[in-house]
């Protein structure tokens, strides 16, 4: 079975231009075929805090009212995306930008207002593995925004990490795939004030005990847990790290079953 690299890259790297230009060049020196997929979340609290929109988080997520829609449609699906596409055909990478609209590439539905209303947010029901396919067989690289839709003409914000997990499931009956969460620690450290105190591994019995001991903070878990479903449902091989990690030539941490 051929290997298949998805990569989420999200946080401060997107917003620093130089290291976000390094790894896109990393990144389109992968041999295998990959997946890019990225957020941009505080690009998009800073233009809403410009316009004077007011931006309100409940948990570490958004609540996504039609204004702040607005904004994160035209920057994840327009200015960041298509940023990124221009820097990959750059490097001799042939990348196509995609918003879950294009191609109907990834569908979801409105989350329930229940306990939390969260506004136009989407949790995702299908990936259209089969574009995906054709799009790699002609060594065309997808570059997937945090944007989705539910099919009945409206545009969704969906968790970028999540976006990577469900591609990642989707594709490893086609793939043997890896899934790299990249941002701009080195990995899950064991002491917030030590940049490498990375954990190298991380596994069901661990992690219970690492959450217990509050040694993983609250914006960590949802990413642990979306790379934990993704090993149950197929996906060979899931890493948390820096940008560096996708080189091989970076310590990062492994999550295992």
């Amino acid at each position: 079975m051929d290997k298949l690299q998805i990569v989420k890259i999200g946080g401060n790297v997107i917003e620093n231009r130089m290291a976000l230009e390094e790894f896109l060049t990393d990144f389109s020196h992968l041999k295998e075929a990959k997946i890019l997929v990225h957020g941009g979340g505080k690009e998009a609290t800073q233009m809403a805090e410009k316009l004077g929109i007011p931006v309100q988080i409940i948990d570490g997520r958004r609540i996504t009212d039609a204004a702040n829609l607005e904004i994160i449609s035209m920057l994840y699906a327009g200015k960041l995306n298509k940023t990124i596409v221009a820097q990959l055909q750059a490097t001799g990478c042939n990348a196509l930008g995609l918003s879950g609209a294009d191609g109907n590439s990834i569908r979801a539905e409105t989350r329930a207002p229940k306990p939390i209303n969260f506004g136009f947010v989407g949790d995702i029901t299908a990936v259209n593995a089969s574009l995906f396919n054709t799009l790699l067989a002609q060594e065309i690289t997808p570059v997937c925004c945090a944007i989705t839709h539910d099919k009945n003409g409206q545009l969704l914000n969906t968790n970028a990490d999540t976006i990577a997990s469900e591609i990642a499931i989707a594709m490893s009956a086609h793939f043997e795939v890896s899934l790299n969460y990249c941002f701009e620690k080195k990995g899950v450290l064991q002491r917030l004030e030590d940049e490498n105190s990375v954990i190298p591994i991380i596994n069901s019995s661990s992690y219970e005990i690492l959450k217990n001991d509050n040694t993983i903070n609250n914006g960590m878990l949802p990413k642990i847990h979306n790379c934990f479903e993704a090993l149950k449902k197929g996906v060979n091989q899931v890493r948390i790290g820096s940008p560096k990690m996708i080189t091989g030539k970076e310590i990062h941490t492994q999550i295992q079953l």
